[in-house]
């Protein structure tokens, strides 16, 4: 059986894909930390990822609120993929600290060569075709000792690196460190909640935005807004996160979708149905979150802009919302919120 929480169901996919429906594929590389080939101690893992990308902002999420900042190493690509004049191709995440952002006339500081396989590789395909495959998706984890990819999956990754924290070289002493999944009566909570989030708000921003079948487009639209009405209503008893009164997975797992919603996703994803602000609840668990140790220093919306926007027909990214002011720097007035 297919897990809704980590990926799509793939049947007939080819066929829903001609009809115009958005299907994510399936990660190729699972294997887990803790096998035989890949022991869990300090200095051993790299992450290449993308910051633009909300898969990648969940691993990135991760590593921050874990402590493992210091223990895994990690190169980010560029938020834009290589255009049709590239020798490689188009579509492809390249390292490239000196590309120009059209949104700042600059290269963004956050940009690194690729530093995780000793090469200086300069597309992530190319970390893949090393190892005979034909992938090019980030997030990637990597055993910078073996030279081998250890898993392409983001909620795989997260919930390894949770599992183990302390034996990859947490600098948050156990007893003060978050734990994602933790092992009692709300680990039921957490995977029902994943399962929700992931099929109706994290990948079906991606089937609104990026289907060309009007009528997937609005089951993806209708099915978006009424999970951000219930979680609203879930989060109306008082509790600080969703699942009760302790950050974890469900939460790590939401946060990269609403955090681009109002900025981005509103108008790239035509999710224009309402603003996150609009759900006084969720806007606050939303502010809640990102005011979190680690978390506003996972990811970056100048990336986001620029990647989700530069992709489209023209290039030209929008230079709003300025109202009731600029975002990221709204979600730190939880007041903010419409009720």
């Amino acid at each position: 059986m297919t897990d809704k929480s980590t990926q799509e169901d793939q049947t007939a996919a080819n066929q829903r894909r001609a009809r115009g429906e958005f299907v994510r594929g399936v990660s190729g590389f699972r294997h887990a930390l803790g096998d035989p080939d890949f022991r869990a101690a300090p200095g051993r893992y790299h992450l290449f990822v993308a910051l633009n990308c909300p898969w990648c902002h969940r691993v990135t999420l991760a590593r921050n609120v874990l402590g493992l900042q210091d223990s895994i190493t990690m190169d980010v690509a560029f938020p834009n993929r290589t255009g049709d004049d590239d020798p490689e191709g188009p579509n492809l995440w390249e390292f490239a600290p000196d590309r120009i952002a059209t949104l700042t006339g600059a290269p963004l500081p956050e940009c690194t060569v690729e530093t995780g396989t000793g090469k200086g590789l300069r597309l992530a395909k190319e970390i893949y075709r090393a190892q005979g495959s034909e992938e090019q998706s980030v997030p990637i984890l990597y055993n910078k000792i073996a030279g081998r990819i250890v898993n392409n999956e983001s909620a795989e990754i997260i919930r390894m690196l949770d599992a183990h924290a302390q034996a990859l070289g947490s600098n948050v002493a156990t007893t003060d460190r978050v734990h994602l999944c933790p092992d009692d009566g709300v680990r039921r909570d957490i995977h029902d909640l994943n399962d929700l989030i992931y099929t109706t708000i994290n990948n079906g921003a991606y089937k609104a935005g990026f289907s060309s079948d009007q009528k997937v487009y609005a089951a993806a639209f209708d099915a978006y807004f009424e999970t951000l009405a219930a979680l609203d209503m879930r989060l109306s008893d008082g509790r600080l996160f969703l699942t009760g009164e302790t950050f974890t997975e469900a939460d790590l797992r939401l946060f990269p979708t609403l955090y681009r919603h109002d900025p981005v996703y509103y108008v790239r994803m035509k999710l224009n149905g309402a603003r996150i602000l609009d759900y006084p609840h969720v806007w606050r668990w939303l502010c809640r979150v990102y005011a979190l140790p680690g978390i506003a220093d996972a990811g970056s919306l100048v990336h986001c802009r620029q990647g989700y926007f530069g992709r489209s027909w023209n290039g030209v990214v929008p230079s709003g919302p300025l109202k009731p002011m600029t975002y990221p720097e709204a979600y730190h007035h939880p007041e903010l919120a419409v009720t």
